[in-house]
């Protein structure tokens, strides 16, 4: 089981940005497809952004404001966001799997704890 850490959350105000960043000691990241996820309060969880190889995907509601990429020096998955709204409000989850990727959370089989990301002025 690979254990996922992310961080770089917290408290932006609405047009801010935030650099969430996920990690997984002792696993060489390129060796897996990498999603983000969100999940805000009272809704169902929603996937945000996937990288697999160099191949990147994109949520409808964070195409031209999000960037997913990989830090291979760091060993880690960046999820750069510009321009957040306050519906960006949610925890997010990075999430990995070995062979699956794409946006939807079945497609991966192991998940991070997540950090915490509210816009709000």
């Amino acid at each position: 089981q690979v254990r996922l850490v992310e961080s770089g959350g917290g408290l932006v105000q609405p047009g801010g940005s935030l650099t969430l960043s996920c990690t997984a000691p002792g696993w060489n990241m390129e060796n897996f497809a990498i999603g983000w996820f969100r999940q805000a309060p009272g809704k169902e969880r929603e996937g945000v952004a996937s990288i697999a190889a160099e191949r990147t995907f994109y949520a409808d509601s964070v195409k031209g404001r999000f960037t997913i990429s990989r830090d291979k020096s760091k060993n880690t998955v960046i999820l750069q966001m510009n321009s957040l709204k306050p519906e960006d409000t949610g925890v997010y989850y990075c999430a990995s799997d070995s062979w699956r990727y794409g946006l939807v959370g079945e497609n991966y089989e192991d998940w991070g704890q997540g950090t915490s990301v509210t816009v709000s002025s």
